[in-house]
């Protein structure tokens, strides 16, 4: 995904930026073809794999940031770095100033990298069914030309409570690609100083009258410091909608939790749709090892739709 928020963000912060992005591979490789990194003069974020590929990479970025051209680097990992993944990779480097990265538009962005020509027929077909039928395509380098989706997260994550736990889990899912985390507390003093990039904080004097502003589709977690706000939640919830609905809570918290929302009208099958405790019991109850359970459950959802999504291309 071509993450252009974070491309105009730096370029923004720090003038010209390179874009470092994995064009393709054949064999084994560090990460798969459209992971990406930005390079400044002075610093850098996101990553290509670590190790030898992405240090030669970012020397290479940082020399080329005087440059226009794009350029394109193949790199048999063993032979060229000594590592032990045995493929060959192409490494696009692209460098990009504030102008040049607000120009860039749509939700597929696909330019020539390499040789000149017309516009590929192969190309114009994905760009014809990305418009026409919303479908994102693989980043891939194709006759010369990049072609890359526009980063748009496609899993929201409403949270309901920000204390240790709900830091916890932010901290641990805010980098996490295609998801947009929604925050939500009672006031302004109850989250920290600083939000992450992409997690929009939000509060009322009742979070649960939020709810109703919530996508259907979205992913819920309830972790409040207040169980009748967290019933609140599950109640209003319930009658509203979600994805998926995960509540923070002890085996007795739950079983009480059931009760309650029976008295107020939910029926069984509806309410067995609400997971608690949420995580992984086997970690612990830490914040930090309650996040990993509920972050892992979630990538591995996430990777399980990304799998089916590229055996159907």
């Amino acid at each position: 995904m071509f993450d252009l928020a974070a491309l105009r963000a730096a370029t923004a912060a720090h003038g010209r930026v390179a874009r470092v992005v994995i064009a393709g591979h054949d064999g084994s490789s560090p990460r798969e073809t459209g992971a990406a990194m930005l390079v400044w003069a002075d610093g850098q974020s996101g990553t290509i794999g670590g190790g030898a590929l992405e240090w030669e990479a970012v020397g290479r970025a940082k020399a080329h940031l005087a440059e226009t051209a794009p350029r394109l680097d193949r790199m048999a990992l063993g032979p060229s770095l000594g590592q032990c993944c045995g493929g060959a990779v192409t490494v696009l480097t692209e460098v990009f100033d504030a102008s040049t990265a607000a120009a860039l538009d749509g939700p597929v962005i696909a330019r020539r990298v390499s040789g000149a020509g017309d516009m590929p027929l192969a190309v114009r077909r994905i760009l014809n069914r990305a418009r026409a039928e919303g479908v994102a395509p693989l980043p891939r380098l194709i006759q010369g030309w990049m072609v890359e989706p526009v980063a748009a997260p496609s899993r929201l994550l409403w949270l309901w409570g920000a204390g240790h736990v709900g830091r916890a889990i932010v901290d641990v899912i805010a980098p996490v690609p295609d998801i947009a985390i929604t925050w939500i507390d009672t006031a302004p003093e109850r989250f920290p100083a600083t939000v992450p990039p992409g997690v929009t904080a939000r509060w009322a004097a009742n979070p649960a009258d939020l709810v109703a502003e919530a996508p259907t589709t979205a992913e819920h977690l309830v972790l409040t410091y207040s169980h009748a706000l967290d019933l609140e939640l599950c109640h209003r919830l319930l009658g509203h909608g979600f994805g998926r609905l995960g509540l923070i809570g002890s085996e007795t918290k739950w079983a009480r939790f059931r009760s309650r929302l029976r008295a107020l009208g939910h029926p069984a099958e509806r309410i067995g749709a609400i997971r608690c405790p949420i995580g992984d019991r086997t970690l612990g109850k830490h914040p930090q090892a309650i996040a990993i359970g509920v972050a892992a459950e979630m990538i591995r959802k996430q990777s399980a739709t990304a799998s089916q999504r590229d055996s159907a291309t």
